[in-house]
């Protein structure tokens, strides 16, 4: 049948782009210089943003980094907008001089209503505006000391929309931790580094990032509350034509999850989110880059295309091709032996990129050679878990959960 053949073509089609950009970017990586900016003086305010809930044993760490940076402390404030916390994570935060809002409402859950509260209080009191520019971290990051002065650098260049270098805290702790961590890591290394040499642009991937004023004028505080909402910012942004920028040596690390479960939980809300935001903002990708001829525009389709749905449609209607007798069963069967290969190529294929991660960014990774060894080995069975997520996110209905961070 046509309509197999022509999904065949789609899925090869994109597939193939998605391997073919990722080998390009791991290339310039490897080869070329990673952009550095200028020295910069330091005198811009900034309002570090923190959605915190529950989050008594981790806080206190932030905001421990936030004080002990090379950056003038006296300008830097803290914002936190404890998120219905039932422990004294508010205390905890006043205590160590943050400005604190508690919020209460268990309709509109999730990282990016909280976000919404905060900057709306900060917007209606007038204090918004006395900042040059807002950070947002999660409650379980760390910063190294440098971090807010290399941002600054970024931003006096010229960046309006800044995100960071992204490592971990405990990828060492087992399988589960050291397959995410790896993930963000290749991310920054392989991806968002390479985008800076191309002058396209990078993607904002959760926490540790930076927007301007202006944006947060533009964007009248903050209006994304998708399960993705810093994707869906991202996407907001390319389309009214800003490039997201990266600086590698700023270097942030988070508290991966170590429990399965819990890991998939979260990536449960990811795949959801990436499903949201495609519906929301595909099409309009798609015509930015054949109108603007916007590469960043077809960067972010490629990245948020929803694979895993077209693989479902065509595994569906070949079945039902086959049962009703359009198709011989024979080929189908071809079909899936086809992609059986694909899995096993795959499975090598990120065994390699793991490698080549560690390989590279060996320096920044904390853990043993003989814990790297195993993680290599790992590293496939925790990207091919996304498989059943994917196909998951597609029926269920995803919510917002925290992940209890231990704090180590």
């Amino acid at each position: 049948m046509v309509l197999l053949t022509v999904l065949d073509v789609l899925m090869v089609i994109l597939g193939g782009a998605g391997v073919i950009y990722q080998g390009v970017c791991i290339l310039i990586s490897l080869f070329a210089k990673p952009v550095r900016f200028p020295d910069a003086p330091m005198d811009k305010r900034y309002a570090v943003l923190i959605s915190a809930r529950n989050e008594r044993n981790v806080i206190g760490n932030l905001i421990d980094s936030l004080h002990a940076q090379t950056y003038p402390t006296e300008l830097i404030d803290i914002w936190l907008v404890a998120d219905n916390c039932t422990d004294d994570t508010a205390r905890v935060a006043r205590d160590r001089g943050c400005h604190v809002i508690e919020r209460f409402n268990q309709e509109l859950i999730g990282k990016g209503y909280a976000l919404t509260y905060l900057l709306d209080r900060m917007l209606d009191s007038g204090e918004a505006q006395r900042y040059d520019a807002f950070f947002v971290f999660d409650a379980d990051n760390r910063l190294d000391r440098h971090y807010v002065e290399e941002m600054n650098k970024a931003f006096q260049s010229g960046f309006r929309i800044l995100t960071s270098y992204r490592n971990s805290v405990n990828l060492s702790d087992n399988w589960v931790s050291s397959g995410s961590a790896l993930w963000f890591i290749r991310e920054s290394r392989f991806l968002n580094s390479s985008r800076m040499k191309l002058g396209t642009s990078c993607h904002v991937g959760g926490t540790g990032f930076m927007f301007s004023r202006e944006i947060m004028n533009r964007n009248k505080g903050w209006k994304f509350h998708l399960l993705t909402e810093d994707l869906e910012f991202t996407m907001d942004s390319v389309l009214h034509g800003d490039r997201i920028g990266y600086c590698g040596t700023a270097i942030l690390y988070d508290e991966q999850p170590v429990t399965f479960r819990q890991s998939w939980r979260q990536r449960l809300r990811w795949s959801k989110g990436f499903l949201q935001v495609f519906r929301y903002y595909g099409p309009q990708l798609i015509f930015r880059a054949v109108r603007e001829r916007d590469f960043s525009a077809v960067d972010l389709t490629l990245l948020i295309c929803p694979f895993m749905v077209l693989s479902v449609v065509r595994v569906v209607l070949g079945l039902l091709f086959a049962a009703f007798g359009f198709v011989t069963w024979t080929s189908q069967l071809g079909s899936i032996t086809g992609w059986a290969s694909a899995i096993i190529t795959s499975m090598l294929s990120l065994m390699l990129l793991a490698a080549l991660t560690i390989v590279v960014e060996r320096d920044n990774i904390g853990a043993t050679n003989k814990e790297l060894f195993a993680y290599v080995l790992s590293f496939p069975i925790y990207m091919l878990s996304y498989i059943p997520i994917s196909f998951q996110a597609i029926f269920s209905k995803a919510e917002w959960k925290p992940i209890v961070h231990k704090g180590a």
